[in-house]
């Protein structure tokens, strides 16, 4: 997979888009009215850098232009954390996952699921 350098604020746009999958700019800054306080130019700017990134297409319909992601988000999640545990863990996943469970509390619940999960990659 292609790297891709995610703004903060660009994730927030991106959970937007892929929520919907295909969406307009005009929709895309009414879902997030409630959420920040981009001016409308702003949201625009950051629509056009996710393109000129090749994170998301779009396609013209009438006045409006339709915007889609070309990269899913659990294929961008999975680059984002593997890029986080390389900076900050120097790549050691068993150091994350350490400093994860000694600085959270779990419920049972939480914990049987946990096993469930570690079992599962031991097969």
């Amino acid at each position: 997979m292609k790297k891709y350098q995610i703004s903060d604020s660009e994730w927030i746009i991106m959970k937007v888009i892929w929520k919907h999958q295909s969406i307009s700019a005009n929709e895309i800054i009414k879902a997030l009215e409630s959420q920040v306080d981009w001016a409308p130019k702003t949201i625009k700017t950051m629509l056009n850098r996710l393109v000129s990134k090749e994170i998301l297409g779009y396609e013209k319909k009438g006045r409006a232009y339709l915007y889609h992601p070309l990269i899913s988000s659990s294929e961008t999640i999975k680059e984002e954390n593997k890029s986080f545990i390389k900076k900050v863990y120097n790549g050691d996943f068993s150091s994350l996952l350490a400093s994860f469970v000694e600085q959270n509390e779990f419920s049972q619940e939480e914990i049987d699921e946990f096993k469930k999960i570690l079992e599962s990659k031991r097969k």
